[in-house]
């Protein structure tokens, strides 16, 4: 990471992008292994040495979350207790707290600024069109998008073996290539299909870096609330295979668990349109981001007006910056000159348990959905890192 450290606003928290971040852990988790250090910035207290190591990514466990319904979570909840010291068992994931942006972050120990994955929506700078970094549909070559080296990469190069385990639609996706490429790719039809490739493939070299993504926590509390019931029985069905993957590993191994983000419910009566409201729509020519978390990217000249208008619609509901102060704050991290202008001129970060959104941009599958993510709040940023040995 490059640049000077920008320096918080007053009440704006800002995520940490340094060993306290997501960015970190893989890094750390390959030194551990015998792999290269990771950089001073994000390398905090080395880890306990292994053999090899297992690191699972659960999408969508906010340590908020976590430490709320702990009692469906047996393992993670002995896990929490029984941290040592010198691994912080509460990290944040970066800004905005979305899947895409973490996984850019998580995949090359990079900040957005760096990594340039910087929304759920995003637009290709000198064009007008806007794409999902997640699912990458009519997306840029995601090598040129993401350029950096990702830590997968450097394992390999460092003559380690990666494995990386997961839902079979993931092989060779856009975001895959972009943020988590280097690996050998196994498929699973669910997470005991997927627990039961990971062991194996961890197994398979004298050094070696398994990871196994798995998104059914989060996938459930977008559909049903994560204070569902629901979310309840997702995680206890994350909780016992994690259990299972921890017995089943070789001894010498290392299980890392984290996740990309946590999340909010947001009622339907506190969302609204921008499609149907003409005041938060004048200025604007294209909607980013998802409902908490908004890129706007305005008419030119009109980012002023833009910034003034949302700054007295929302009010304390939300943080409204422009793209120069947010950048200047760090919220993204160091921001790299190439990257600067994928960011909206506006970004409007929910505060409050509100949301908005454009329906000329984005489908009701998503904007319907009760559970939602990508803001600054301790409940979508904070995630947890719990790093166990085997014996």
């Amino acid at each position: 990471m490059t640049g000077p450290v920008p320096t918080a606003r007053p009440g704006l928290p800002l995520p940490a992008y340094d060993a306290g971040g997501l960015a970190g852990v893989l890094p750390r988790v390959l030194a551990s292994i015998g792999g290269p250090r990771p950089p001073e910035d994000i390398a905090g207290a080395p880890l306990p040495p292994a053999q090899r190591a297992v690191v699972v990514l659960a999408d969508g466990l906010g340590l908020e979350l976590l430490k709320a319904r702990s009692g469906h979570a047996p393992f993670l909840r002995k896990a929490l207790a029984g941290q040592p010291s010198e691994v912080p068992v509460q990290l944040t994931c970066g800004f905005p707290s979305t899947t895409a942006t973490s996984m850019g972050s998580f995949g090359t120990g990079l900040p957005p600024g760096a990594h340039g994955l910087v929304g759920y929506q995003v637009r290709v700078p000198g064009t007008d069109h806007l794409f999902n970094e997640l699912d990458w549909v009519d997306g840029p070559d995601p090598l040129q998008w993401q350029s950096n080296p990702t830590v997968f990469e450097r394992a390999v190069a460092a003559g380690i073996e990666v494995t990386m385990v997961g839902p079979a639609k993931f092989d060779g996706s856009g975001l895959t290539r972009a943020a988590l490429r280097g690996a050998h790719f196994r498929g699973g039809r669910d997470l005991a299909d997927c627990v039961d490739a990971a062991v194996p493939a961890a197994k398979a070299a004298r050094r070696s870096l398994t990871y196994l993504y798995w998104g059914d926590v989060d996938r459930t509390g977008h559909g049903h609330g994560c204070d569902s019931w629901q979310w309840g029985d997702a995680l206890e069905l994350l909780d016992r295979e994690l259990a299972r993957l921890h017995r089943s590993l070789p001894a010498g191994t290392s299980l890392t668990i984290t996740a990309d983000h946590g999340m909010v419910d947001v009622p339907p009566d506190a969302r609204v349109d921008i499609a149907h409201d003409a005041q938060l729509r004048d200025g604007i020519e294209l909607v980013g981001g998802e409902l908490r978390s908004l890129q706007l990217y305005c008419r030119s000249g009109a980012a002023d007006d833009v910034l003034a208008i949302w700054q007295e619609r929302f009010g304390d509901d939300a943080w409204v910056l422009d793209r120069e102060t947010a950048v200047s704050a760090g919220l993204f991290g160091p921001v790299v000159p190439a990257i600067q202008n994928r960011i909206g001129d506006v970004i409007v970060a929910m505060r409050a348990p509100v949301g908005a959104y454009d329906s000329r941009f984005m489908k009701p599958t998503v904007t319907g959905l009760i559970g939602q993510h990508g803001s600054l709040t301790t409940a979508e940023t904070a995630v947890p890192m719990l790093h166990l040995p085997t014996s």
